[in-house]
Order: structure tokens, then sequence, then C-alpha cells
């Protein structure tokens, strides 16, 4: 299949989410053009604010032993949001296919909260710490290095 189909498959497969009581989204994980690994969000259905579909795309492929997906294509029916895009550099696919922008999104669906819009949520990340909406504070420990220190003792190199 071509990139215009499967992004056209990653949309029904959200439309067919809505439906069904979820929000949509979805993602394809694809190979050679063909569908390894599919899933949509589950955020509504199963009250986890993870379960965003690339999350859950990524989480089955590693189910199938697939952990870097290299030599994969993922195909989703929106830019991801900051969470899924570190997931999706994190899992490393040779693309990332989206069918509907940012700003193409949000003139139709809102997904923030308290602490962020789809609108700001992108610049939380650029701001220092202290000037992030979500307050946060580092605290003094005696170690606070040392499970990285046994993390790169025992994995060397």
């Amino acid at each position: 299949m071509n990139d215009r189909e499967l992004t056209t498959i990653a949309v029904s497969r959200a439309m067919d989410n809505v439906r069904e009581g979820g929000k949509p989204f979805a993602c394809l994980i694809v190979k050679d053009g063909e569908i390894v690994v599919e899933a949509v969000n589950h955020v509504a259905q199963e009250g986890d604010p993870t379960a965003h579909a690339e999350i859950r795309a990524i989480r089955a492929a590693a189910a199938e032993g697939i952990s870097d997906l290299t030599g994969y294509d993922m195909f989703v029916t929106a830019y991801p949001c900051p969470m899924c895009l570190g997931a999706v550099y994190y899992a490393q696919p040779d693309r990332l296919v989206y069918a509907a922008t940012r700003e193409q999104e949000g003139e139709h669906y809102e997904d923030g909260n308290r602490l962020m819009t789809l609108a700001t949520f992108y610049d939380e990340y650029s701001k220092p710490v202290d000037e992030r909406a979500l307050a946060t504070a580092q605290v003094e420990v005696e170690d606070p290095t040392g499970p990285f220190r046994e993390w790169t003792a025992k994995h060397p190199g």
C-alpha cells in the first residue's frame, strides 16, 4: 500500500474509534507497505491518560518482539502530542506520516487540561523548568546519581 492508502486507513480507524466512544486518533506501524501493528487511542475507554494510539502501537509492537522500529514507518491521524512524539523518537521509526497538522486538529478538537492546551503544550518543554505550568522541584538526596552509575557499571560501553 502507498502512503495515501495507509494514511486513509489510519483516519478510518480513528473515525471508527470515535463511533465506539473513543478519541479521534489511530496509529499504524508499517513495514514495506504492510500494516504490522495498528492501535487507536483508548484514553476514554481505559481512563489511562497514556493510552494514546502511538503509545499503544509501540507497546503492541514490543509485545510482538519489535522494540526498534528501524525499517518501519508510523502513520497517524494527527501530528503527535509531545508525549507521543517523544515515544516515537525513542522507538526510532524511519518515518512518521500524519494526516492532520496540529492547527487543523485544533480547529475542531481540544484535548487540553488544567496544565496545558493543544496550542500551548509543545511550548511548555522549551520553557525553563521553573516557568512551566507544572510545579516541579528537585529534592536533594544523598546519592541522586547512584542508579545511573550502577547501570553504567553493569552495561559498559
